[in-house]
């Protein structure tokens, strides 16, 4: 156990090291961390870890789900929810059929239930890598909306697809009015589950006296609590914990005060990126394990099956967004819809951003080794080898010119109507003329006798000013000025930085109070990051 554990510690402190390598050259981390397993594999240090696909479905995918559901807006969520809902239903389910039929008449042996089930493994993409490449990318918001919807739904729907054929493939009996009813079933009733537990945990935050601390701990035990509940009636528990995240992350300006959202984004953030970057690389650690449980099946025929389903793959995706264009268009005619001429490029960019990931490899891992006759299953292990090959071929051949293809279609932002920079001048603008109103209004006399009214009105009023010249002027004609502005600004926070170490050093100054201000500059540094290019940021 204790050899186990410290082996965990270095793949952890191996994640961190590609992670870093995957910064340098620029390049999204899952495709490093993937490769780096993958030739981690070969030198058999770490033989005897192996992907529990329970350990994958009970104790990864909840946090990770619900740290996603978090991060999507939901008003660009409801914006494109039916191009996000035509990915995550109709596209897996066509997919899924797809691939049943070719595996059926391309593998000998293979019957129409297991190339549902194989569809079902399969069809998923993963939305991390997809996100990861596409903000080192610049590419319009819509798209990244999009992907990270799309995953919030797809995961659910695969894994139904896949559940009901697991249930053919060991009964060997399939009812397709039964099948549609229970899938329907298990979609209402799972995200009915998440939004009742939702309420709950809503109300525990709002009208319960917690504090921060036992604001992140609540929110850490959330998923969790969704997702068992749900499974525990055989439902969707991937549903369950999305709709209760999204839910709770519309409402967390009200439930949490603005400590327990400070924290509880700082411990979210760290945690997904460990989940997340431990999951990718033991995709790559697999390889000899999955190798080695091919059988009768040769090496170079496994791989030759996994390469056509990999294009078949591909080729329905880009099919299938471009069908959805065509039908959104057609839509038009009758309904609103958010964007009535997709065009050809944004189709082409989100059906290439179709990379597998950790869900497939761990629905394959959760098929059982016998069958309830207490016979092998059959074609297990080729349907897990597969599967490691398209997310192998997906998530590299795809991921790494994912980047190269958008940089060349060069996709206008015909979405966004108003510039980025300009959104933030006219925020900052309405904000600073709302508070000296607000001062005007209610403080107007005091500003003259109390000191600190009149130094805050002051700065207001400048602060308007210059928004205000800057938003006549376009917002880039001080660019240089501001860069300039920026980088002297930072060697200030730094100056005040030491002058705070050298005032911890003497007796009379207690630490926690130094440490306060510490936490002080590094926000006020965080704010004046933020506006920086990103490769200035970085340095």
């Amino acid at each position: 156990m204790q050899e186990l554990f410290f082996q965990f510690v270095y793949l952890i402190l191996i994640v961190l090291a590609l992670v870093m390598v995957a910064n340098r050259l620029r390049l999204a981390y899952p495709i490093v961390l993937v490769l780096g397993g993958l030739a981690l594999s070969f030198t058999g240090l770490f033989t005897n870890l192996t992907i529990n696909p329970e350990i994958v479905f009970l104790i990864f995918l909840p946090p990770l789900l619900y740290e996603a559901a978090w991060q999507v807006s939901w008003k660009e969520f409801w914006k494109w929810r039916r191009i996000i809902a035509s990915f995550a239903f109709p596209i897996v389910i066509i997919t899924s059929c797809i691939v049943a039929v070719v595996s059926q008449a391309l593998i000998p042996g293979f019957t129409l239930a297991l190339g549902f089930l194989l569809g079902g493994i399969v069809s998923p993409p993963d939305a991390i890598s997809a996100t990861t490449v596409m903000r080192q990318v610049k590419v319009p918001k819509v798209l990244v909306s999009v992907i990270e919807g799309e995953s919030l739904l797809n995961d659910a729907s695969s894994l139904i697809v896949f559940r009901f054929a697991l249930a053919a493939v060991l009964t060997g009996q399939f009812v397709f009015s039964q099948a549609a009813t229970s899938f329907f079933l298990v979609i209402v009733l799972g995200t009915v589950i998440g939004v009742a537990l939702g309420f709950v945990f809503y109300t525990i935050h709002r009208w319960l006296p917690t504090t921060p601390s036992i604001d992140v701990a609540l929110t850490l035990v959330t998923p969790y609590s969704m997702y068992y509940a749900a499974e525990h009636f055989h439902y969707s528990g991937v549903l369950a914990v999305v709709s209760g995240g999204l839910l709770l992350s519309s409402k967390r300006n009200t439930m949490l005060t603005y400590r327990s959202r400070i924290e509880s984004v700082n411990v979210w953030t760290v945690l997904s990126f460990i989940f997340n970057g431990f999951i990718f690389l033991l995709i790559g650690l697999q390889l000899p394990s999955i190798t080695q449980q091919l059988g009768n099946i040769t090496l170079g025929r496994a791989i030759g099956y996994g390469l056509l389903i990999s294009l078949v793959l591909i080729v329905t995706r880009l099919l299938c967004a471009f069908g959805a264009a065509l039908f959104t268009r057609f839509a038009s005619r009758f309904i609103t819809v958010a964007d009535a001429n997709p065009g050809w490029k944004l189709p082409i960019i989100t059906g290439w951003a179709g990379m597998r990931g950790v869900v497939s490899l761990a629905a394959a891992l959760s098929i059982p080794l016998l069958t309830p006759q207490g016979q092998s299953f059959p074609y297990r292990d080729l349907i897990l080898f597969i599967t490691f090959v398209v997310i192998l071929v997906t998530l590299v051949f795809q991921g790494l010119t994912l980047p190269w293809l958008i940089r060349k279609l060069n996709l206008d932002d015909k979405y966004t109507t108003i510039p980025e920079e300009r959104q933030e001048l006219l925020i900052q603008k309405k904000l600073a003329q709302l508070a000296l109103r607000y001062l005007e209004e209610n403080h107007g006399p005091d500003t003259a006798q109390n000191d600190y009214l009149h130094n805050l009105r002051m700065r207001l009023q400048l602060d308007e000013r210059f928004l205000v010249q800057q938003l006549e002027e376009g917002g880039h004609t001080r660019e240089e000025a501001l860069q300039h502005f920026q980088h002297s600004y930072l060697k200030l926070l730094n100056q005040q930085r030491d002058l705070l170490h050298n005032m911890n050093h003497r007796a009379d100054f207690d630490e926690e109070v130094i440490r306060k201000y510490l936490a002080l500059l590094d926000l006020e540094e965080y704010k004046v990051r933020e506006k920086l290019p990103q490769e200035v940021a970085l340095q």
